[in-house]
């Protein structure tokens, strides 16, 4: 009974468990959670955005397909809201409110197993996405999942097509034309976006920085290399890290002597202010 109780940190239907020995209604009542109507969790195990999925897959009595962030989740992608409702492609009009349903067409070729759970492909997921979403939203969550999977965008393009009726399909095709596996958080993705919108030319992510002997001495969040011209996001351990406070001393000096402009963003930067930066540094270089 120990070993069953430990493999049970996943959800699972109460039911099922109860029926095949693995839990006494008083272990059941007192070691777990229910999450939804007959699924069950480990008492004081952390609710994820991947446990939420599988969770909503068992509520539907595995009928369902985990689809949209919640695929991404099961695919491997980060940046994901945990106490976002899960999503399905289920045909049900009474879903729970932490649960998300709609009814679709999916082909076969549209969905895979992870373990045991239906999910769909990295490709309709980023469709799903893409159409599901505002542009901003929906980028970012694309780059995640492109950085977390082998996400091929011509397979997206190729879904693109077989639904070139579907609701959203339009604005989806933006926001596949803009998805970028090198952008490493949300913030990267939204500061790429604000460039692309505001007119100067989509910039390489992930730029490699060589010294005079060919060695690594930085990745740049995203920038020109022709002009030597470099835009990064800096998340709140640039400033709080001592250590990583005295790396980025150190690395801007190093750039700096290579020739490059860099434009550091924060978090307290607006769209305007950016833009104005950035393109300040562009007159200089051009």
């Amino acid at each position: 009974m120990r070993s069953t109780l430990v493999r049970m940190a996943e959800p699972f239907i109460g039911s099922e468990a109860l029926a095949a020995g693995a839990v006494t209604p008083y272990q059941l009542r007192t070691r777990f959670d229910a999450i939804h109507p007959d699924v069950y969790i480990a008492r004081g195990s952390e609710l994820t955005a991947v446990e939420r999925a599988h969770a909503a897959w068992l509520w539907s009595r595995r009928r369902g397909v985990v689809a949209s962030q919640s695929a991404s989740a099961l695919h491997g992608a980060r940046w994901i809201d945990a106490n976002r409702p899960a999503e399905l492609i289920y045909d049900n009009r009474h879903a729970l409110s932490r649960i998300r349903t709609w009814s679709d067409r999916i082909e076969d070729d549209e969905t895979t197993l992870l373990g045991s759970v239906k999910v769909t492909t990295p490709a309709r997921t980023a469709l799903d996405l893409a159409c599901r979403y505002r542009n901003d939203a929906a980028v970012a969550a694309i780059d995640a999942l492109a950085r977390a999977t082998d996400l091929k965008m011509a397979d997206v393009e190729l879904l693109a097509d077989r639904y070139q009726g579907r609701r959203g399909i339009r604005r989806a095709r933006v926001a596949l034309s803009l998805v970028d596996s090198g952008a490493e958080s949300p913030r990267e993705s939204w500061l790429r976006l604000v460039l692309v919108r505001a007119g100067f030319p989509a910039p390489q992510t992930q730029l490699p920085v060589s010294d005079g002997y060919g060695q690594l001495v930085a990745v740049l969040d995203m920038g020109w290399e022709q002009i030597k011209l470099a835009v990064e996001y800096d998340g709140d351990h640039h400033w709080t890290d001592r250590r990583q406070f005295r790396r980025d001393i150190t690395r801007a000096e190093t750039l700096t002597h290579r020739g490059w402009i860099v434009v550091r963003v924060t978090a307290d930067d607006t769209e305007g202010g950016v833009i104005a930066r950035v393109a300040a540094a562009w007159d200089r270089r051009t």
